[in-house]
């Protein structure tokens, strides 16, 4: 049992713990250290979820009883934006403020005997750890038991683009309020939430860029306080903003490989932290305590119980930081959506942590939502995901895609009557577009030699069986074809038998932008391509377009991402030609560019084609944001009607941030700044993901794998778990009986 206990900090999270602990073991000795003054705090208000309520007051009712007595509740969002303020309700928040806060928390470790050592440095860590069971790194954001232990915690520290500051107002808001304020200097953003009655903090947040042109990094605390109040003259009814040892900070994102070390654990901010715009600080330090200590309660001894600790809270907090993320980049990016309709543009902001969705928002305010979709002009009904979309001639009837995916079971190129089933069934299960996987457009362009392709007469001949059933027994379904090139990534395995691993025989010559191997090492070295090679490419690419045309696909896709040949000419990181295709990003697009050309040329005029671009390679020195918006721009400058906007697989040292749809954003960012439609891809997996992202403005098209290969009549199920049975999503004849589903049960 630990008996003796070091709390380093006394943050919130500090006290909880130690309070927890105490009243759990009351013969534990718990001593505190806090640097600062019992009365001295940083920040005003603290928002808490009822989740995070519901376990404090069942593991202490008497720090909940007395939290309760304080709290401020409401459960209304306002965002306001060029003049509109539009309320949406049903959420449901409690405040306090942060000195209350802090004072019921004194008293509970007073009350149950810890030890608080005000205005004192607590020793290391490493030697409270000589003579006590446990220490406690509760030390917040720039913890000195993280730095002392580096090499062992092995911590990454982010730090991100805007600027913001603490203040506070004497009145209380009636909402939590979002206020966006376009200044001669930038877009500056107001969150506003009350936490006393008679008090509301106030988070004034801006890019760095904004924060100098508007010379704010050159104000004292009362010109800061005076300009930030005239911005947000409207929020503040004219009164004014207070400090409180107030300071203009860009915020960092902490994540630690490990969160102890011997008798040593990171709790809180210390360990983690998260964005204030979803209000998730003060609350992960919370439930760290309540995880702490349910942990020591069952374990044998400290090691066992801080690794049970660790493994029950991190996928947790990483879920919490993935959506801190996606909010934070959000407010990043504002000035890209100042432009959207004012209740999108609101829609938007409340799902843009991609935690709070469609479906969640119209239980919690239906009537917030129908504005929204009338404002977008869906007809009453309809889910977003069922309403048309139009790409050149051709009208998709819903927005959902079924992704390219290789399926390897082609014989000499030739898809067969796995393919006919594979896409047949798809084109069946309601989804408005079909693609197919990369086609190859030569037998030395292909990745495995179970790729499909489209370079003799029988493989259009196959091909043309394809289109014509889906076009036969699923009218209505179009069908796209993606043509590519693997480039350095050829002559490999199937996947299943060892992804990225060359052929142990049979391996065909190999050309690039550069003599780079895809696995140094391992990969075959690829032969620079000449520009007679190059030429010859450009000839297959249009060969297999002209066959694509007359075997009847609806569609054509070029792909130009996942480290493939034409891909890897866009990225700096495979493309280091000394020529007019190498170099700066012009002469990197030069011949995907070239290529486009070409295939756009003999491609049907009144047929639609896209682009397939990775936006960002997940690794320093790739593709930048910069990039991806210029290439998706010139691609529509030559004519793409569509970008489809896909990530990584570019360099195998890549490092993806994974998380529920995370490759949006760059569609989004994409959509907004190079002005042309887009397809977003990437862990959606969910009807109201789609709907979701489709509402907001995020994309225009979703397109989704794996879920198909779950449920080939993914879209089709879709529409019957949300009563939809109109023109977007109609049954196959044969197929009508199956439009509800089954009773299940003892009901049955």
């Amino acid at each position: 049992m630990t008996t003796r206990i070091a709390v380093i900090g006394g943050g919130p999270g500090g006290l909880y713990a130690a309070a927890l602990l105490k009243r759990r073991a009351p013969r534990r000795e718990i001593t505190l250290w806090e640097r600062n003054a019992p009365e001295d705090t940083f920040g005003f208000g603290v928002v808490f979820s009822d989740e995070t309520l519901g376990g404090i007051e069942s593991a202490d009712p008497q720090v909940h009883a007395a939290l309760r007595r304080e709290f401020i509740r409401w459960d209304a969002i306002d965002v306001v934006h060029r003049g509109r303020r539009l309320r949406s309700g049903g959420h449901g928040f409690a405040a306090i403020g942060r000195r209350t806060l802090l004072a019921v928390l004194h008293r509970r470790c007073r009350e149950l005997g810890v030890t608080l050592r005000f205005g004192t440095e607590a020793p290391p860590a490493a030697q409270l750890a000589r003579d006590h069971d446990l220490v406690i790194a509760a030390d917040g954001v720039h913890s000195a038991t993280r730095q002392a232990h580096r090499s062992h915690f092995r911590p990454s520290l982010t730090t991100h683009r805007c600027r913001y500051i603490w203040l506070a107002a004497d009145f209380a808001l009636d909402a939590f309020r979002f206020e966006i304020a376009e200044t001669p200097h930038g877009v500056m953003q107001l969150h506003g939430y009350p936490y006393e009655s008679k008090a509301s903090t106030v988070i004034v947040e801006m890019r760095e860029e904004v924060w100098r042109r508007a010379g704010l990094d050159r104000c004292d605390e009362a010109e800061t306080l005076r300009r930030c109040a005239a911005h947000f003259a409207e929020a503040l009814d004219g009164r004014p903003l207070r400090a409180n040892r107030s300071a203009w900070t860009a915020f960092r994102t902490v994540v630690n490989e490990r969160w102890s070390h011997g008798r040593t654990v990171l709790l809180g901010d210390a360990a983690h932290t998260a964005h204030f715009s979803i209000g998730s600080g003060t609350k992960l330090a919370v439930e760290d305590a309540l995880a702490l200590a349910g942990q020591l309660d069952g374990a044998a001894d400290v090691a066992e119980a801080l690794a049970a600790y660790e493994a029950e809270r991190r996928p947790l907090v990483e879920s919490t930081q993935r959506a801190a993320r996606a909010s934070l980049e959000w407010f990043e990016d504002l000035a890209d959506r100042t432009g959207q309709p004012p209740h999108r543009f609101a829609f938007n902001l409340l799902t843009r942590s991609r935690r709070v969705t469609h479906d969640n928002l119209r239980l919690r305010d239906a009537r917030f939502v129908a504005a929204v979709e009338t404002e977008a002009g869906i007809t009453p009904g309809t889910p977003p995901m069922f309403t048309p979309f139009p790409l050149r001639g051709l009208t998709l009837r819903n927005r959902v895609v079924v992704s390219p995916m290789d399926m390897y079971s082609a014989m000499d190129g030739t898809p067969d009557d796995f393919h006919l089933v594979h896409l047949g069934a798809r084109a069946l299960g309601g989804a408005a577009l079909v693609m197919t996987e990369m086609v190859c457009v030569s037998a030395q362009g292909r990745i495995t030699p179970g790729c499909a392709g489209l370079y003799t007469a029988g493989h259009e001949a196959a091909w043309r069986r394809i289109t014509g059933f889906v076009h036969t027994r699923a009218p209505g379904t179009a069908i796209g074809i993606q043509l590519g090139h693997s480039g350095r990534k050829g002559s490999t395995r199937l996947m299943w038998e060892g992804i990225d691993q060359p052929l142990p025989e049979g391996n065909w010559p190999l050309v690039a932008p550069s003599p780079l191997p895809y696995l140094p090492g391992t990969s075959q070295v690829p032969r620079e391509a000449t520009t007679g090679e190059l030429a010859a490419i450009r000839e297959d690419f249009t060969s297999s377009a002209r066959a694509a045309a007359r075997a009847g696909f609806d569609l054509l896709e070029l792909h130009c991402a996942h480290g493939y040949l034409l891909s890897s000419f866009l990225s700096p990181l495979t493309n280091h030609r000394r020529d007019h295709y190498g170099g700066d990003l012009a002469g990197r697009l030069a011949y995907p560019l070239e290529v486009f050309d070409a295939v756009r040329a003999v491609w049907p005029a009144d047929r639609p084609m896209t682009v397939r671009i990775s936006a960002t390679d997940w690794a320093e020195g790739g593709t930048t944001d910069a990039d991806a918006v210029a290439i998706a721009r010139a691609f529509a400058d030559h004519g793409a009607d569509a970008i489809d906007v896909s990530t990584g697989q570019v360099v195998p040292w890549e490092r993806p941030a994974f998380g529920r749809s995370y490759q949006t954003p760059f569609a989004e960012r994409i959509r907004h700044r190079a002005g042309v439609p887009v397809i977003a891809v990437g862990a959606i997996s969910s009807w109201d993901d789609a709907n979701s992202l489709i509402l907001a403005g995020r994309t225009d098209l979703c397109a989704l794998a794996r879920p198909h290969l779950y449920d080939p009549h993914w879209t089709l199920h879709a529409a019957a778990e949300q009563g939809y049975e109109g023109p977007g999503a109609p049954w196959p004849t044969p197929y009508r009986a199956g439009s509800r589903r089954p009773p299940a049960g003892r009901g049955a």
